[in-house]
């Protein structure tokens, strides 16, 4: 009886044993297999003249070519990528190195555009020599120019062809650019009045809550440090700017520009009373709703409590 557990666990044994070698086998063959595929696919690429990023990749780790891979032995595309993710600095550098990539004309032509949304001379037919790499110096040395004296800064871009000698042309260009210095585009502003005009219009509060308007309206034309009249002109063209935009908000609610305008003052002297670290005893949401009622009859209570909790949750609105 014993000896023939023995003989069953003994036949058990060989039999695990057996099962592993052949299992061990099966699996060197399939990774023998695997490897002359991989191998295989390899050549043929290299046959039909594609590139290999695997041993590109690969042989990146050799001494010969430690750091950064060469963008010239990539495909095109991926170069481009890679490029149009530096700066006007950092591609300039790049074209050290790399000459026809970086100095690709689409590259420039991205990063003009990033930067100076819009240019009368997009719009042109390019001239003889036009270059976007050119065209992004100019631009530079332009904006450069604008926030030290901004009239001659535009001198400069018509005299380049950059921008045309026209009141909505410059507005465009102010409206779609950020490198300008708005304590220098205030007082160009408050100079050039028609250049105002058109700003004013190319700001669409379509279905906007009035202090959000607000604030999209001051971030592209700063309000002034003082009240004065530059500042009511600013909200009074708001003012029409918005009720013009909607036009079935003001019948529903009963406003007119006077009444937005009256809104619009209530607005910024309550962010002042709410923001202001030397106003101890702030405004509370009843005396708001009242002082408000009194200047502007027409208005809801509701619409001018929805109001106070815009600008106590988000806060200024010419901040």
């Amino acid at each position: 009886m014993g000896q023939g557990l023995w003989r069953v666990a003994r036949n058990h044994h060989l039999q695990q044993e057996a099962y592993s070698e052949t299992g061990y086998l099966s699996r060197e063959q399939s990774r023998r297999v695997a490897s002359s595929n991989i191998s295989h696919t390899s050549h043929r690429k290299q046959a039909q003249g594609g590139i290999d990023i695997y041993h590109l990749l690969k042989a990146r780790k050799s001494k010969e070519q430690e750091g950064f891979i060469n963008l010239e032995m990539l495909p095109p595309e991926l170069s481009f990528t890679i490029l149009s993710y530096l700066n006007a600095t950092d591609l300039c550098l790049a074209s050290c190195v790399w000459q026809d990539l970086a100095n690709d004309e689409l590259l420039w032509q991205g990063l003009c555009k990033s930067t100076w949304g819009h240019c009368s001379i997009y719009n042109k037919n390019p001239p003889l020599g036009f270059s976007f790499r050119k065209l992004y110096m100019q631009l530079d040395e332009g904006s450069l120019t604008f926030n030290a004296n901004p009239e001659e800064g535009v001198s400069y871009f018509m005299s380049k062809g950059i921008l045309d000698d026209s009141p909505k042309e410059i507005a465009k260009f102010i409206f779609c650019t950020r490198t300008l210095n708005w304590k220098k585009l205030r007082i160009y502003l408050d100079e050039r009045r028609d250049v105002l005009d058109d700003l004013v219009t190319l700001h669409n509060f379509r279905n906007q809550f009035l202090p959000n308007a607000l604030r999209e309206f001051f971030r592209h034309i700063h309000a002034p440090e003082e009240r004065g009249e530059y500042l009511e002109t600013l909200i009074t063209k708001f003012s029409h700017r918005f009720c013009a935009c909607n036009p079935d908000l003001m019948r529903e609610l009963g406003l007119s520009p006077d009444a937005v305008y009256v809104l619009c003052y209530s607005l910024i002297l309550l962010s002042i009373d709410l923001t202001s670290p030397h106003v101890k005893n702030k405004m509370s949401k009843r005396e708001f709703i009242r002082n408000t009622r009194r200047a502007a009859q027409n208005i809801s209570e509701d619409f001018v409590g929805h109001l106070y909790d815009n600008i106590y949750l988000i806060g200024h609105v010419a901040a």
